[in-house]
Parts: structure tokens; C-alpha cells; sequence
């Protein structure tokens, strides 16, 4: 990558210096044509491992590896050169030890060129974190509900919604912080846990079903494009693709059974003068 189309992307400090400012925008993406679409419109482009349901028909985000993140995330490079791409790490590729995870976020990087990886955990995870960043490894952090903890957690459960919640939260948004996070996603978050949070820590906070006092906001891109017909209750739908995208389906399916496709115009015909076989 040269260094002309490195500076033209969007940094990490530009990012963390957005704290309080005009709100960041984020959205998910995993393959090129969406990247270029989304581009010139999002500040962060997340390859969640979200993919490994979204794209993969996965019950949850566990089985998705290492293997599979690189190659979505090679694929949204290609599609993009201004907004920041941040690269989830995948469940068992960060937890074991620092060390372990600094080998999997360097790899990730390497090979994909993306500017910064995300991982989730608040104060657990606060010394890999700090072992990252102090090695040239951007951390985008994950806090709240995090889907990866799915089974410990009994579901995707929303969370601080009791008082008496609220302090371990704090205690891991403070901890990430610390320990040098750039930025943190608050996922399914009671929204004035998620408020005071971002008032409190000098980070900017990326709401999902959590605030809009929150310094950005991220959806899932099929989500909020109308892919999915029973998308949680934080989001909000801007296009029904889904829909139209099966009634388009519908309409190609009775036009080739019809024989109305292809038409004359979606055919090749001889050049003049040569003869047909």
C-alpha cells in the first residue's frame, strides 16, 4: 500500500479524536461491492465476525476462525480507500494470552492491511489490550452485551438494565480506556448506563441498542438494509432489500419459465455478413 492511499484513509487518532464531536458513523461490511458503496458515507467499516451468521448461516458468531475474518476483510479493502477498517478478532483467537493475540492481530493485519482490530471484554481483557496497543496494534474495544459470551451470558440479553449492574460495567469502560482502546462499541446497553458512560471516559463510545448521547452509532449493514426479516429491536430498517430483492427473484424465475428472458436485446447476434451455422 502506498503511502498516498494510506493517508487518504480515515485514521485511528482522527477517530479518537472525534470524542464529543460531530458523530461517528459505522456500519458492518464484508465484501467489496458493499465497501465501495459504503465508503464515501461511513467513517468505520466493521468486518464483524457478525459474518458468520449473517453471511454463513451460523447460529452465532463461535465457529467463525481467523481464516474466514482475513478473507472477508481482504475483500472490503479492495472495495475501499477512505473509511477506517476495523477487523474483529474471533472467538478463542485473543483470550488464551497476549501474546497468542498479538500473534493473530498481527497476521490479521499483515495480510489484510486493515487499520486496527476489535476484540470484546472489559477489565479481562484490559491487559491484552495494553500488550496490543504498546506493540503498534490499534484496539477497538467491546463491551455490554458481547456475542461472544453468548453461552455464559443464557442469550443475547440486554444489559445494566438493574442498578446493581452498573458498576461492573463502568469498571470494565474505565479499564479498556486505561489500558489504551481507541474507541469501544457499547452493545445492548440500557441507555443511561450507556449515556453516562460516554460522558464519563475520554474514549469515544460506537452505540448499538445503546444511546444517542453515544459519540457514534453502528448497525449491521443487512440489518438496516431490510436482509433480515427479524432484526433485533435497536434497529432501524432505512430499506426493505429483502423483499424486493425476492419479488425481483420471483419476477426472472416466471420470465425464463415464460421464455420472456432472454429477450432480444440480452442476446449476441452475427456479424454482417457471416453465416449462421
Amino acid at each position: 500500500m502506498s503511502s498516498q492511499s494510506l493517508n487518504a484513509r480515515i485514521t485511528v487518532p482522527q477517530i479518537r479524536a472525534r470524542k464529543g464531536g460531530v458523530p461517528i458513523v459505522s456500519l458492518t461490511c464484508y465484501h467489496a461491492h458493499t465497501a465501495k458503496l459504503l465508503d464515501h458515507h461511513v467513517d468505520i467499516m466493521l468486518v464483524g465476525d457478525s459474518l458468520g451468521m449473517v453471511m454463513h448461516g451460523m447460529e452465532t458468531t463461535l465457529g467463525v476462525t481467523v481464516e474466514l475474518m482475513i478473507l472477508h476483510a481482504q475483500a472490503v479493502m479492495r472495495g475501499s480507500s477512505r473509511a477506517l477498517v476495523v477487523v474483529d478478532m474471533p472467538f478463542g483467537s485473543y483470550e488464551e494470552s497476549p501474546e497468542i493475540a498479538f500473534r493473530n492481530a498481527a497476521r490479521t493485519m499483515k495480510e489484510t492491511g486493515c487499520s486496527a482490530v476489535k476484540l470484546e471484554g472489559g477489565a479481562r481483557m484490559a491487559p491484552t489490550i495494553r500488550y496490543l496497543t504498546q506493540r503498534g496494534i490499534p484496539v477497538m474495544a467491546h463491551i455490554g452485551m458481547t456475542p461472544q459470551m453468548v453461552q455464559v451470558m443464557g442469550g443475547f440479553k440486554t444489559q445494566g438494565r438493574a442498578a446493581e449492574e452498573w458498576p461492573a460495567i463502568e469498571a470494565d469502560a474505565k479499564a479498556i480506556a486505561e489500558a489504551g482502546a481507541f474507541a469501544v462499541v457499547l452493545e445492548a446497553m440500557a441507555e443511561p448506563l450507556a449515556a453516562k458512560i460516554t460522558k464519563d471516559i475520554p474514549i469515544p463510545t460506537i452505540g448499538i441498542g445503546a444511546s444517542p448521547a453515544c459519540d457514534g452509532q453502528i448497525l449491521v449493514m443487512e440489518d438496516m438494509l431490510g436482509l433480515n426479516p427479524t432484526p433485533p429491536r435497536f434497529v432501524r430498517q432505512y430499506a426493505q432489500l429483502g423483499p424486493d430483492i425476492e419479488a425481483a427473484v420471483k419476477t426472472y424465475a416466471a420470465d425464463v419459465r415464460d421464455r420472456h428472458f432472454p429477450g432480444r436485446e440480452n442476446v449476441y447476434t452475427m456479424k454482417a455478413g457471416s453465416a449462421g451455422g
